[in-house]
């Protein structure tokens, strides 16, 4: 699917006003918001290790949300390239401790948890946990459409080809654009069956692709529009920024927010980041560069 680069205006941003609602709370993506990354396992490729004490984990919450993050989204299993699945009663003592005490203390954020398995969204919603992000689109377990759909809540729908253990192994695509979006709108129907009924769609930077079908996907994001659901870009600090500018993920922070700025010029609602601060001035960069100026 070829298509020249489009950019989205705020005008149309303010067009497409979307909100999501959770456990009695609203969320508006009119304007673009952050999702902060808090990965409490050993092994992320970033940040592993980090966050897996509680205090330490609750202190860093506190910044992202200090910095502007509408969203914290909580991860008890890694994903990187060749990570094998663990049992999920390990990722539920990583996650359920975290997450009830982040609800404690941040009363009002909205909380994501990262996981591919309905048995902890089931009890992670038991502790207020507001949205699911699953980056398997329900393929590893089959009860997910059915468990989000009875809690009613939102879902981040995401494209992998394979999984994280081989994905990275031989990804191929004859067109990653269709087959993203086929992919995604098949989906996003099996999601409407279940009666989920707030959808966010995002396309899987890193996960089984190449750097070339990255930037592609990037270049054409705004063809993902045509399904009228919210579009989350997760590419902080990943490969296709470090292989670019050889640079080690500690390094790449000025190359995500370049291509955040791009996400956003091709219409992404919602950055999925390491860098609150960092995103959120690339966002009011975005918004004062597409809001008209008197002149003077």
């Amino acid at each position: 699917m070829k298509s020249r680069r489009t950019f989205v205006s705020i005008q149309q941003w303010i067009m497409t006003k979307t909100t999501l609602s959770a456990n009695g709370k609203l969320l508006d993506l009119s304007m673009p918001i952050i999702m902060g990354i808090l990965n409490v396992t050993p092994d992320s490729f970033f940040d592993g290790g980090k966050y897996h004490h509680i205090d330490i984990a609750l202190e860093q919450v506190s910044k992202m949300v200090q910095a502007g993050a509408a969203i914290i989204d909580i991860g008890g299993m890694s994903s990187r390239p060749g990570a094998e699945l663990i049992p999920v009663e390990e990722e539920s003592k990583r996650v359920i401790p975290i997450l009830k005490e982040i609800r404690s203390h941040f009363p009002d954020i909205w909380i994501s948890i990262d996981t591919i398995r309905s048995e902890l969204v089931a009890e992670a919603a038991h502790h207020g946990m507001d949205m699911v992000n699953d980056i398997s689109a329900g393929g590893i377990d089959p009860n997910m459409f059915r468990v989000v759909g009875e809690l009613g809540l939102p879902y981040i729908l995401m494209h992998m080809q394979g999984v994280p253990t081989n994905m990275q192994l031989s990804p191929h695509y004859e067109d990653i654009m269709q087959e993203v979006l086929r992919f995604l709108i098949r989906r996003a129907r099996s999601l409407k069956e279940y009666d989920v009924k707030d959808v966010i769609i995002d396309p899987g930077f890193g996960f089984g692709k190449t750097v070339e079908d990255n930037y592609l996907l990037l270049q054409n994001l705004h063809l993902l529009k045509i399904l009228d659901l919210p579009i989350l870009v997760g590419i902080s600090r990943k490969s296709m920024i470090c292989k670019v500018l050889d640079v080690s993920p500690q390094h790449a922070l000025n190359g995500s927010s370049a291509l955040h700025m791009v996400a956003l010029q091709q219409g992404a609602k919602i950055l999925r980041v390491h860098d609150v601060q960092e995103a959120k001035e690339v966002i009011d960069l975005f918004l004062q560069f597409n809001t008209p100026l008197r002149s003077s």
